[in-house]
């Protein structure tokens, strides 16, 4: 299997993973904090402001990408996990494989036959349950 991966993909990772642990939030929080107490230094000006402003809009956009990037990556290895799952398992309904690129109503009608089927359980469970 080919195990290279874009530029991209290696940076996305890299970034969550950065992103995510508690050192950074710290560091954000110290940025914030060194950002308030400096308010005073230089009047609590409209350029000290834009500077948080700027900083924080740019920082946001761009995370957007990587999370979004990130949760791609991650959903469709999941699918595929799943898909696999199906697939190996006898009695499974293999028509399951690719709910992700089927219309909303389609996947509703699945939806309800699976919360019939619940029921059904439900009804033979609360039957066949001992009296207390």
């Amino acid at each position: 299997m080919n195990r290279k991966t874009t530029w991209f993909t290696r940076f996305a990772q890299l970034a969550a993973a950065t992103t995510g642990r508690p050192r950074t939030f710290v560091l954000a929080v110290a940025v914030i904090l060194v950002w308030s107490f400096t308010g005073p230094l230089f009047g609590y000006s409209d350029t000290w402001q834009l500077i948080i402003n700027t900083g924080t809009t740019i920082i946001t956009f761009l995370m957007v990408f990587v999370i979004q990037n990130t949760q791609n990556r991650d959903t469709t290895a999941l699918h595929l996990k799943i898909d696999e799952l199906i697939r190996v398992t006898g009695d499974a309904r293999n028509v399951l494989l690719d709910l992700e690129d089927l219309d909303d109503e389609v996947l509703q009608g699945f939806r309800k036959d699976y919360e019939r089927l619940a029921e059904q359980d439900r009804f033979v469970a609360d039957s066949n349950a001992p009296a207390g």
